[in-house]
């Protein structure tokens, strides 16, 4: 059996953490011995973490404050190095929805998304890479994209093209970053949590977790759904020494599920002397092109109230 993975030593900033998904990371970090900085914009939330950590054994400080602005990323960092002397890991988990579809998004409802998933993403993702640059040891990094971002979904506009964006970025940074020995990965989560039981579908999935209930092995693995708690050793394996060789990579978790992500590329391709008009591209389509076309969405097997019982 492989030893236990551990982080005494080491310093990390999950944003978003005062509930959920993040929440579940900055215990985890914690429990493996990292001394965490938990962000929210709910000082309550920020502060049960933090209780909830340090009443576990751990050590953790709170940093009260949206993500987006560079004021933001620039505190989290510094409350880090101030607390607790350095700063080695990084996870960026905090976001919004405002799901519309397209004709009935408003500006603001897309600033909103873009502003905290992307935007949020890039300025402590920065902030980070600064700092981890001077210390000159290395450094995990550790962004949160969704299947939304991978495949698109029905009323997610801005949040699936902030998820997309967020893993072309870290695929930029993991090569950037490459020669200061900081990897940069994202983690594709699916668990259940409250978003996750607003989901007509999932309701009484997420009513028999809350009561503690097992849940059935189509809920685990084709559906790749349980608890944050089955996200969170991947984000503590990445936050550690043992996957320094690890980056550029997107990878997904849930349930009993774990997957790696490709990158978009060419499914077919074909040549044309001189170049293509409207017609060739018209006739060449159907026999080359039709074949490996791409569905857009997220396809998962039914659930129905057969499959939900254990």
């Amino acid at each position: 059996m492989s030893a236990p993975i551990g982080l005494t030593g080491k310093v990390a900033i999950v944003t978003g953490s005062g509930q959920g998904l993040g929440l579940a990371y900055a215990k985890a970090l914690a429990a493996a011995g990292a001394q965490v900085v938990v962000n929210d914009v709910d000082a309550a939330a920020a502060e049960r973490a933090v209780a909830a950590i340090t009443e576990a054994g751990g050590t953790a400080v709170a940093v009260v404050a949206p993500v987006g602005p560079t004021s933001t990323a620039d505190l989290l960092v510094s409350t880090a190095v101030e607390e607790f002397g350095r700063l080695d890991v990084l996870v960026a988990n905090a976001g919004v929805l405002r799901d519309r579809v397209l004709w009935k998004m408003a500006d603001a409802d897309f600033d909103d998304v873009i502003g905290t998933h992307l935007r949020g993403t890039f300025t402590t993702v920065r902030a980070a890479a600064i700092r981890l640059r001077e210390q000159g040891e290395g450094g995990r990094i550790v962004v949160i994209g969704s299947p939304a971002g991978q495949h698109g979904n029905f009323g997610q506009t801005s949040y699936a093209a902030a998820k997309a964006g967020v893993v072309a970025m870290a695929r930029t940074w993991s090569l950037e970053l490459a020669r200061a020995q900081v990897t940069v990965n994202v983690v594709v989560p699916t668990a259940i949590t409250a978003m996750t039981a607003t989901i007509p579908v999932y309701k009484e999935v997420a009513e028999a977790y809350e009561r503690g209930e097992a849940l059935p092995r189509v809920v685990r693995r084709e559906h790749a759904l349980g608890g944050p708690e089955d996200v969170a050793p991947l984000i503590v394996w990445l936050a550690s020494d043992g996957s320094a060789g690890v980056t550029g990579q997107a990878i997904g978790v849930g349930g009993d599920k774990l997957s790696l992500y490709s990158y978009s590329e060419e499914l077919a391709v074909t040549y044309r002397e001189g170049g293509w008009s409207a017609e060739a591209i018209a006739e060449a389509w159907p026999s080359t092109f039709a074949p490996a076309g791409q569905p857009s969405g997220i396809t998962l097997p039914p659930l129905d109230a057969d499959a939900v019982a254990p």
